[in-house]
């Protein structure tokens, strides 16, 4: 049996995972369950992991998966909207889809060829991407909803606590507004493409790295165009 706050984390981890594609920052984590100290979450994810209902993965930051989901999350996550669902495995490979584990019931997989529009920075902003190098599979279920979604490749560090690394496929929605805390790929001055955590400040952007090496750049907000928001993420080994 799991306590109440073991439940919160759980529910809080499933439900910005599904909803980023990327598990929350252990600040996140403690700013949800108002927690003084990152210990409490290093706690609370150790028990869920001797439990069996997490696993941390080796080399990647705060990265974590969820293995299985207790029958009381639903009463746990009712109140704030959140309705466990089946979860996923690993994500489709650049040339494959993955294979179930261990007991896993085989199901059909939709996939969807997305244009790799190149390489974006999560660093200092590069030259905006326009040509398209190669196609990717991408699952189905990654996509957010309807809408034209396209695939960038990562270089750089800027976001690596975001979970995000150099080398990795982020999978972008096109849309050209964004919610406080969305990850996107912003426009500087019609030149420079970036992928960073959006802040609106009046009539400012702030462009937010997940990485303390890097400074928050802010932008008057006429300077600064939504490309498009995160939704998912892909990594080869």
């Amino acid at each position: 049996m799991l306590t109440r706050k073991q439940l919160e984390l759980l529910a809080f981890i499933k439900t910005r995972t599904d909803a980023d594609g990327i598990p929350p920052s252990f600040d996140e984590m403690k700013d949800a369950l108002e927690l003084r100290s990152k210990s409490g979450i290093h706690r609370l994810i150790t028990a869920l992991e001797e439990r069996g209902f997490i696993r941390r993965l080796a080399h990647r930051a705060r990265a974590l998966e969820i293995i299985k989901l207790p029958e009381a999350m639903e009463k746990a996550g009712a109140a704030k909207g959140f309705a466990p669902k089946v979860v996923k495995g690993e994500a489709l490979k650049t040339d494959r889809a993955a294979s179930p584990s261990p007991g896993q019931a085989l199901t059909p997989v939709h996939a969807l060829e997305l244009p790799v529009m190149g390489r974006i920075a999560a660093g200092v902003p590069i030259e905006a991407i326009s040509e398209i190098s190669h196609h990717i599979a991408v699952p189905g279920a990654m996509l957010a909803g309807r809408g034209n979604h396209y695939a960038l490749e990562v270089k750089g560090d800027s976001m690596i606590e975001a979970g995000i690394n150099d080398g990795d496929i982020v999978v972008i929605r096109e849309q050209d507004t964004a919610e406080n805390g969305d990850i996107i790929v912003a426009l500087v001055e019609d030149q420079e493409a970036t992928l960073k955590r959006f802040r609106r400040r009046g009539g400012m952007i702030a462009l937010e790295a997940a990485n303390p090496a890097y400074e928050t750049r802010v932008f008057p907000d006429h300077l600064v165009k939504v490309q498009g928001r995160l939704v998912g993420l892909i990594r080869s080994y």
